[in-house]
């Protein structure tokens, strides 16, 4: 007898084919038949009008501290997705030691948005290894979950407080890379690091892997290439200056993998497929060198929240905007009412050049007031910094900071990046068919308070293939199952066959979608939020064989496999994200 008849859905097997109306039985766990089935089973599930596909991979997370205190995972196990990959940006939180923790614990809800006040409560910080880190999570996680081990995290735990600000001896390289090996024995899917000027740690200074010579980072990637099922992923500058695409090829020719980057976005600019192209060129050259180079990108442009307060993205921006957010709260207050520090805070964004993926950050009158704290700033919420400094002759750096001061820097600020249109959903299914990308790039279980992309594979159904028409039900299905689970090297995921794991998602193609973004008060700590947005159109998520969501609502089973390298996964060729024909320019 089946464990779990599901009938009369539309099979959309994530190979990118045809869908097709059949059964599908599960039996311990695998998908045993598909078809007419007419064995009997336990549990039916009506699939009728339905969509049913294989469980969505989510490629880019944060989750490592979100699993101690929400192991379902949410918002994404409502979207669908049943597979994550955490450990990214060199951010994970193990390996570990005690004279570390605290410093990644401080670093996280600086430069991932984690509030340190969760970090505390809800993670116990209580092993060393990352093998340690994995066996804390088996048997309590409601979706498969596989991390990959940061590099700031090795550095911290070899290096000490050397670890920023120092450039690695020989001996500290030997030892980070014995840490690392021993790591990947463990079990993390691959390693990650960063060099993206975004990532500033507590103190407001670069974190440990930016200090990291290339040659480090590079000697770290070999290491990846001894371990079965292993991967890489770096986040560079996104300005690709020079010295970066060679780093990127240099990491994946060491590791024998490819090696994705974060992230290619679209917004509204003019030259936005100019810029992707530029972008995309970093893949062409490590091709010709023997490398792989992958660009994660996103389904639509996703909406952000920044404060003066955290001060993260503003802190990348030129000058004295570096130097300001590594002041205590208090003295930032002072300098922002200073006049010289406004006037050279506002030459220094001008400074950006226009070509920089930092110029929407630095466009200070284009920001909207999204959210404010003192009721004298009521009546600027929901208002354009220019249009307010229109209306009274003011100084659009004298808006921004008089509001925030008013505030004590929790106002929330919402750039205007643009991108909703048909003409940038064009360009982003020209993007999504280019073999030279992935589709990702959620950062859910980040950035709690400041972005509201972890419904990406909700998304992609509703804006890219039912509104805007730009790929096939079919295409994106594929793209954000069969298509990572081969970047990864998953056995036996991301494709609906016999014999593979029971990992489904049932939804409805006329309505399946994210609702509205709102704050969710969920996050432990004292009256602690983060962003969230409900899942429309997804009636059932089955993860192992097991449903954890039914009829919209969680089940409360936790049935997901805590994956670890060369038990999970095998190793990916470094061609094989290819597409053998030649991609068209985008």
């Amino acid at each position: 007898m089946l464990d779990i008849k599901i009938v009369d859905g539309l099979v959309v097997d994530g190979t990118g084919r045809p869908g097709f109306r059949a059964d599908i039985g599960i039996r311990g766990g695998r998908i045993v038949a598909i078809g007419q089935v007419d064995e009997p089973a336990r549990e039916r599930v009506d699939a009728g009008g339905r969509v049913v596909a294989p469980g969505f991979i989510d490629a880019h997370t944060h989750y490592d501290a979100q699993a101690f205190w929400d192991p379902t995972f949410s918002p994404s196990c409502y979207h669908g997705v049943t597979t994550i990959v955490g450990g990214f940006c060199g951010f994970s939180i193990a390996p570990l030691s005690p004279q570390a923790a605290p410093y990644l614990k401080r670093m996280l809800a600086r430069v991932e948005g984690m509030p340190l006040e969760t970090l505390e409560a809800a993670v116990p910080w209580d092993w060393s290894s990352f093998g340690e880190f994995l066996a804390r999570l088996d048997g309590n996680v409601g979706l498969n979950a596989g991390f990959f081990a940061g590099h700031s995290a090795i550095r911290r735990v070899i290096m000490g407080e050397r670890a920023v600000g120092q450039i690695a001896t020989p001996a500290d390289l030997k030892q980070m890379e014995a840490l690392l090996d021993r790591t990947l024995a463990e079990g993390a899917l691959g390693f990650s690091t960063t060099v993206s000027p975004t990532h500033n740690d507590d103190d407001g200074e670069p974190v440990p892997s930016r200090w990291a010579q290339h040659a480090e980072i590079v000697e770290l990637a070999r290491v990846v290439s001894r371990h079965e099922g292993t991967g890489l992923e770096l986040l560079p500058d996104l300005d690709f200056g020079p010295g970066m695409p060679e780093l990127l090829a240099d990491v994946s020719i060491a590791g024998q993998r490819p090696v994705n980057w974060n992230v290619l976005m679209v917004n509204g600019r003019p030259d936005a497929a100019e810029i992707a192209e530029r972008q995309l060129r970093v893949s062409d050259s490590a091709r010709e060198r023997g490398g792989e180079v992958i660009a994660l990108t996103m389904p639509c442009t996703p909406e952000i929240y920044q404060s003066l307060r955290t001060g993260v993205l503003f802190d990348a921006l030129p000058g004295l905007w570096r130097e300001i957010f590594k002041l205590p709260l208090e003295q930032r207050l002072k300098r922002f009412e200073d006049p010289a520090v406004r006037k050279k805070l506002a030459q220094d964004a001008a400074t950006v050049p226009e070509s920089s993926k930092l110029k929407e950050t630095a466009r200070l009158a284009a920001y909207t007031i999204v959210e404010v704290k003192a009721e004298r700033n009521r009546k600027y919420q929901g208002r354009k910094i220019d249009d307010i400094a229109t209306a009274e002759s003011r100084e659009p750096i004298d808006v921004m900071l008089d509001i925030a001061i008013g505030d004590q820097l929790e106002t929330i600020f919402a750039p205007d990046y643009g991108g909703h249109d048909q003409a940038a959903f064009n360009l982003r299914g020209r993007l999504w068919a280019d073999d030279r990308t992935l589709i990702g790039a959620s950062d859910a279980g980040a950035h709690l308070d400041l972005i509201d992309s972890f419904a990406f594979a909700t998304v992609l159904l509703q804006k890219g293939v039912r509104e805007h028409k730009v790929i096939s039900l079919e295409q994106a299905v594929h793209k954000i199952t069969q298509r990572p689970a081969t970047y990864f090297g998953l056995l036996d995921r991301g494709v609906i066959a016999e014999g593979f794991h029971a990992d489904l998602v049932v939804f409805d193609p006329e309505t399946v979608g994210r609702g509205p973004t709102y704050q969710r008060f969920d996050v432990p700590g004292n009256n602690q939020f983060r962003l969230y947005a409900d899942a429309r159109g997804v009636d059932h998520v089955f993860v192992n064989g097991v449903q954890i969501v039914r009829s919209g609502a969680h089940t409360g089973a936790l049935p997901g496999t805590v994956l670890r390298s060369g038990r999970d996964t095998r190793t990916t060729p470094v061609d094989a994200m290819r597409d053998k024909r030649a991609a068209a320019p985008v």
